[in-house]
Order: structure tokens, then sequence, then C-alpha cells
């Protein structure tokens, strides 16, 4: 897929990352049960500085930026902030997770690293259904921060209600997060930390206000054994950075070759070869009136959403509009004012852009989409 930059104030091309280590100073995160007292903020802190090494080494031309590069606390919003000034063309936090002994008897088999994305479950009544300990433990950081109350418009991490504010929002960079979370998903798997729990979306403030592709990544469980070792090794760190940089050279790949595309051209996909995807078209509840191109395999449409889940057949979520997927790995993309009249697209667009901020052109056919500058 094509993408252009996402907001209009970030260089062409992904020339700025910005790594963030979770955690640190007087917020330590996770903390080992074993007698070394292993801290989060120390693997977070080792792992994401060795990344910035890679790509320093590797990829001169890239500026990495580190929300912090010592044992500092920094409040969450900050963290955004700093990519957001530095115009980061994507934005990495990393953590370590950890599980609840109180909660989880079984809580040393738990292992594994897990990718999550911005967004929420389908409905409030599941908003935490998979990862409620995580989300909860990640963004309860604001309660160290002098008035955050304020600052994060009275969210408060402990009340399921708080998260109402995640209803409203819309992630113009999920796509392109869904696509570097695979790439991450893709070179992680079998590595220093063999499990993967999968990709997830989740309300995690840290993400919130990011204005680039954003994905926070659990290296491992602090609680398992097998993953501490791992994790608080050099040889582990060093497998787990490099499998966080070949990730981001893959992404940067297909990031950079989509902005050399002359107007009205596209881009194929470059494919990971650890990570082959496949894609597929289908329609989604066409109107029965719908005209003659709706019939059509091929043309070109309007990317309203790309999500990790199939949503049915007339989902609210389509606000009335028939709808096209694409499935590309384990990321559905929906695609609608479909036409095979590229002026008539783009009026379509216009159209779709008051319920669907955020959505962008595209050409589709049975092998999948390219994106349309």
């Amino acid at each position: 897929m094509s993408w252009a930059a996402a907001a209009q104030d970030r260089p062409i091309g992904l020339t700025t990352i910005c790594i963030d280590p979770g955690h640190g100073g007087h917020d330590p995160g996770c903390i080992s049960r074993d007698g070394k007292k292993t801290m989060e903020k120390d693997i977070a802190l080792a792992i994401g500085l060795k990344v910035r090494d890679l790509v320093n080494d590797s990829m001169p031309e890239m500026k990495v930026i580190m929300t912090r590069d010592d044992d500092t606390f920094v409040e969450l919003g900050e963290r955004a902030a700093i990519a957001k000034r530095g115009k980061a063309g994507l934005f990495l936090s990393i953590h370590v997770n950890s599980v609840d002994p109180k909660n989880n008897k079984n809580y040393a088999s738990v292992n594994g690293f897990s990718i999550h994305t911005l967004g929420q479950s389908r409905t409030g009544a599941d908003l935490f259904s998979a990862n409620m300990n995580l989300c909860k433990r990640e963004n309860s950081v604001i309660l160290l921060e002098k008035d955050y109350s304020t600052k994060y418009q009275g969210f408060n991490p402990n009340d399921p209600e708080s998260y109402i504010i995640f209803n409203l929002m819309q992630n113009a960079n999920l796509s392109q997060s869904l696509e570097f979370a695979e790439d991450l998903g893709a070179q992680l798997s079998g590595g220093a930390v063999k499990k993967n729990r999968g990709i997830s979306q989740d309300p995690l403030l840290v993400l919130w206000k990011t204005t680039m592709p954003a994905v926070l990544i659990e290296c491992g469980f602090i609680t398992s054994a097998q993953d501490l070792e791992a994790m608080r090794s050099e040889a582990g760190q060093d497998r787990i950075a490099k499998g966080i940089f070949r990730a981001i050279s893959t992404f940067k790949k297909r990031y950079d070759g989509s902005v050399g595309t002359t107007s009205g051209a596209v881009e194929t996909p470059q494919k990971d070869e650890k990570a082959e995807r496949s894609e597929k078209t289908e329609t989604v509840a066409p109107s029965a009136k719908a005209p003659a191109d709706e019939a059509l395999k091929s043309g070109y449409g309007t990317q309203i959403m790309a999500i990790g889940r199939k949503l049915a057949p007339g989902d609210a979520s389509f606000k009335g509009n028939p709808v096209r997927i694409v499935k590309s790995g384990n990321i559905y993309k929906y695609i609608a004012g479909f036409s095979t009249d590229l002026s008539r697209a783009r009026e379509a667009k216009k159209k779709l852009e008051k319920d669907f901020p955020g959505c962008f052109l595209v050409e589709y056919d049975e092998s999948g989409t390219k994106r349309v500058k």
C-alpha cells in the first residue's frame, strides 16, 4: 500500500522516528519477583538504546528521537509531544508486561510479546475484554503526574466510564500502525521471546495524542522466568532490538516508496520475506439500488478504516455505506465510495470525509489496494 505522509507538517518520506522507552525515574514500571528486582524501566531503556544505535549505524539518513535516554520520568502526554515537535513519522513505545499473581494463580506460565495500536473493542461492555489489566497499568502512570486530571480531561485510568473518550476518536494513522505492528510481529516471532501473542487495539493514553503511525510493544512478561531471562540478558536484548530494527527497515521501505509516486499513480507494496501478505477483496452489504460501478471487481474508492477484525454486513460503523473489504494479513481494510471513474471516486471521498476523518483514496482490484495521491 502506498502511504503519503499523514500530517502536512511532517517531511516527505520517513526521515525521523521516535523511540519511547516506557516508564523511568520514580516510575519503575513492572518489577521482577525474583531476588534481582529487575525493573521494566531498565529493560525498556536498554532495548530502546540498542534500537537507536542500530538505526544510527545502518540508516545514517534517519534521525532518531528518544523520549528519554536515561533514567528520567517523562509524562505520558509529553512523550507524544516530543514526537510531534520532532516531526517523527513513526512512534514506538517499548514496555514489559506482567501478570498480577493475585488475579492469576498460573501467572508464571503466561509468556510472550504482544503489540498494541490505539483503539478499543466494539462495545463499551467489552472494552477491556482482553487487556483490562494492561490498559489500567500503563495508563495509571498519569497518577504520578501533577494535575493529571486537568491534563487528561478528567480521565481516571481506574474508572471504566472514563474510557468513553475513546469512542470519539478517529485515528487517521490506524492502517499504517497496524501494518507496522504486523512487521514487528513477523520479525520478533521465534526470537528471544518466542511466543507472539498477536496484535490488539487498546485505549492506551501514550498513543492517544500521537499524530503519526504509533505502536506500543510489550516485549515479554517480567513474571515469566523464560521471558525475563531473555529480556534482561545482553544477548536477548540484542535479538529483540534487531527484530525491531528489521521491522522499522521494512516500514521505511514501503513508506519511502509511496512518496515517490506521481499524481494519480499508485505503488505496489513491498513484501516482507518473512511475512508475505495476501490480499483478497470482497463486497459487503451493497445497496440493492447501487450504481453499476459497485458490481465491478476493480476501480477506485475511499478507504474509511482498517482494523484487526472483520465486521458483519451492515455494521453501524459503515454509516449506511456499502463497502468492499480487502484482507491484508490480519488486517481488514474497508473501502466505500467506489467507482470505475476516478473523478467520481474523488467526489465520493469529499462526502465520506465528513464521517471518516483521515480516509484516503485507493485503487483496488482482486489482488488488493494501492493508494492514490
